[in-house]
């Protein structure tokens, strides 16, 4: 009887949640940040920045690709058994709607009060006295006026392109009556300068210099935005002519634009010609405040052929995103104590041989907890700088605009090192980026190639080829960095990574075969250490997973514990399930949106999913097997760039690497124990889609995982560990 309600239960419920739907949820725990009063103010006001950023995102990318399959433009996705897009369209624009009140609430009702308790003001126009509007108005004639172009939509002028996440005043305009006494109504459109702060200082106005928001942090700071200082300053751009109406808007353009790479002869052409048919793509959205003027809108609306499903009102900055710039105030007392990544103990040496020091053993790095400068970033400098080094190879899928990667990469190319460099054109955002980046490199006499036709490039891996004498003659030894996150100094301060510098020949040798698959015609490889997508990593989680399956018939030891971003993969999902069924415990930590459903009786009900949130961005991929083992560190431990993910698997390189250091899996079984036992930063992941957010224990130790959380507990782990 058991069985049989058990496996009616599992028929019922459906199999997978919709990716989409799952995606928002995790925004809202991103919200539930903001809405956290223990979490420092200017914390949360930089969450609710993060949300709204987050969303934009979501809708270039994800509603953008919705549209077009509802529209019949673009077939289904990769799996026959999704929500028809009409559906989740509408799902997610309730749960947007009710996201966006949320967020609106905690900034005007709570967040927005709070700031002016503690000496930062955000002041209407309206609100300013006479002396302050006269100094407004003359940094506004000075700074800004000059910059402001209206733009006029009649008989001799088409209605203006409005560019993608732009922030823009509509006006209605009363234009002077004609001979016969008639007066034509007449629309304009000035878009607000995103050259300058969107929030501008009263105490720091220079005519000359314009405004700034630095300052003294002892002084009250006083802000008005940008777009209420141009509203109340119009008549100056139509002179003459009578303001009827005005109306804020911001418009969302789609980002799901592609060509289709396997006809192109040229990838950089290629994405070259998709951005600039990204900046013409339709309009997703568009971002009113509470009763926007009807006839403006609806205009708006017509010409961008958007319909009332497309407006999004609510109160507020309009662009919440440009709360980032309050987040940045100069009051250290209104946020968490700055972290300084600790230098890893095996390099804290600053006049180290760091392939010394990689041959004595393998070191393992956690990123932001360690310093990616003192390691990453000197791992690929010293080697640019090495005379012994003979060639350096290296992807790049996201990197900052002032790299230390490229302009190591460059500096041994031009000291006659063999230099090669995979840029992935296709990083989604970091296009134009990444040409420019592209072309520099060549320049200098950079080998560049653009990645695998069909096949965007994830894996972040660095090969050096170094001649040393080994064994008493001389030879070459290859060293590699294997990492899941970006070459990003800004990122690897925010996001959570692993990375390992090796020297094993195994592994490197597995990296010179990714390499010359990316860079060459090389044929599929077979890798004998490396997980590499799309060549053999799935059939090899699949045959890990069929192990521990075969482990929990047999009563052994049977556990899986997987961390990474996403989980979306139906046929990883439907094997987890099997194992599960088979009595193997399932925990799983994944930051972002999940399609599998755990505790489903019949289906899941081994399986735990849970999400962490807070202070970094968690960013790194482990998975574990244990093998048969019970002890956890004698398991099998692996971490890498890809998620469970049908892309990432099926349509991106990939390279996940395995832990074979005592040393190093101890330590990833600890950090798996931190996240397991997190109950301040963690939610879980209910059968019905929803999330509960953990409590700590009233009666837990101060300085556990439990009370303290994921990030503060491995910030102090880190520190006593250096110490140690």
């Amino acid at each position: 009887m058991h069985a049989d309600r058990s496996a009616n239960q599992a028929e019922r419920e459906p199999r997978y949640f919709n990716r989409d739907i799952s995606w928002l949820e995790f925004n809202r725990r991103v919200l539930a940040q903001a809405e956290d009063r223990s979490v420092p103010l200017l914390e949360r006001v930089k969450f609710l920045a993060i949300v709204a950023s987050n969303l934009d995102e979501f809708f270039m990318k994800r509603i953008g690709l919705l549209k077009r399959r509802a529209s019949g433009s673009l077939g289904p996705g990769p799996y026959a058994s999704e929500l028809p897009a009409t559906q989740v369209l509408a799902a997610c624009r309730r749960m947007v709607l009710e996201m966006q009140a949320v967020q609106a609430s905690v900034w005007n009702d709570d967040v927005r009060p709070q700031l002016a308790a503690h000496g930062i003001q955000i002041l209407d126009y309206a609100q300013l006295d006479a002396g302050d509007r006269d100094s407004i108005d003359r940094w506004y004639r000075a700074s800004v006026f000059p910059i402001l172009t209206p733009l006029a939509v009649d008989p001799g002028h088409r209605f203006p392109f409005i560019s993608n996440l732009s922030e823009n005043l509509g006006v209605l305009l009363d234009a002077p009556p004609d001979a016969s006494g008639r007066r034509e109504r007449l629309f304009a459109r000035v878009k607000i300068p995103a050259v300058l702060p969107q929030f501008v200082r009263l105490d720091t106005l220079d005519a000359l210099s314009g405004a700034t928001l630095d300052g003294d942090e002892a002084d009250d700071i006083r802000l008005v935005p940008l777009d209420d200082i141009i509203l109340h300053n119009l008549d100056e751009l139509f002179p003459g002519i009578a303001i009827a109406d005005v109306m804020p808007f911001r418009i969302t353009r789609s980002a799901a634009v592609e060509v289709d790479d396997e006809e192109t002869e040229d990838l950089l052409e290629q994405v070259e010609a998709e951005l600039r048919m990204r900046r013409f793509a339709s309009a997703l959205r568009i971002q009113v405040n509470p009763d926007p003027s009807p006839e403006i809108l609806r205009f708006v609306l017509d010409e961008l052929e958007l319909t009332d499903q497309d407006v999004y009102t609510r109160p507020g900055p309009l662009a919440y995103a440009d709360l980032f710039e309050i987040s940045e105030l100069p009051r250290p007392d209104l946020r968490l104590p700055r972290w300084r990544p600790v230098v890893p103990s095996a390099l804290a040496d600053e006049d180290l041989d760091i392939f010394a020091k990689i041959r004595q053993s393998d070191i393992l790095l956690h990123h932001p907890y360690e310093s990616f400068t003192d390691s990453v970033e000197k791992f690929v400098d010293q080697a640019a700088a090495d005379p012994d080094v003979l060639a350096i190879k290296q992807t790049l899928y996201r990197t900052s605009r002032d790299s230390p990667f490229v302009e190591s990469l460059v500096e041994a190319a031009e000291d006659g090192k063999q230099v090669a460099c995979l840029v992935e054109l296709r990083a989604r955002f970091d296009e134009d980026r990444n040409v420019q980046f592209a072309r520099q490199l060549e320049k200098a006499g950079v080998h560049v190639a653009y990645g695998v036709v069909g096949l965007k490039t994830h894996c972040k891996c660095s090969l050096v080829v170094r001649r040393e004498r080994i064994d008493g003659h001389l030879g070459i030894r290859t060293y590699a960095h294997l990492g899941t996150g970006n070459y990003h100094p800004g990122t690897a301060q925010l996001y959570t990574d692993l990375g390992l510098l090796t020297c094993d020949p195994a592994l490197t040798a597995d990296v010179v075969k990714i390499f010359n698959a990316l860079t060459g015609h090389a044929a599929q490889h077979d890798y004998a250490s490396l997980l590499v997508a799309p060549a053999t990593m799935r059939d090899r989680f699949n045959e890990l997973i069929d192990s521990e399956i075969k482990h929990a018939k047999k009563g052994k030891r049977a556990r899986i514990v997987a961390k990474m971003n996403s989980l979306e993969d139906r046929q990883i999902t439907d094997r987890l399930y099997e194992a599960s069924e088979a009595g193997v415990q399932i925990d799983l930590i994944v930051r972002g949106f999940c399609s599998l459903r755990p505790g489903v009786r019949g289906l899941s009900e081994n399986i735990t999913v849970r999400s962490i949130v807070g202070r970094f961005l968690e960013h790194s991929r482990i998975f574990y097997f244990s093998g048969g083992k019970s002890d956890p560190v004698k398991g099998l431990f692996f971490f890498g760039s890809a998620d469970w993910m049908y892309r990432n698997l099926n349509a991106r390189v990939e390279a996940v690497c395995p832990v074979r250091d005592p040393v190093a899996r101890s330590r990833l079984w600890s950090m798996i124990d931190v996240f397991l036992r997190d109950r301040r930063k963690a939610w879980t992941l209910n059968p019905d889609g929803s999330y509960t957010r953990l409590k700590p224990p009233s009666n837990g130790q101060a300085d556990s995982p439990e009370v303290l959380g994921t990030f503060e507990a491995l910030m102090r782990e880190t520190v006593e560990a250096t110490r140690r």
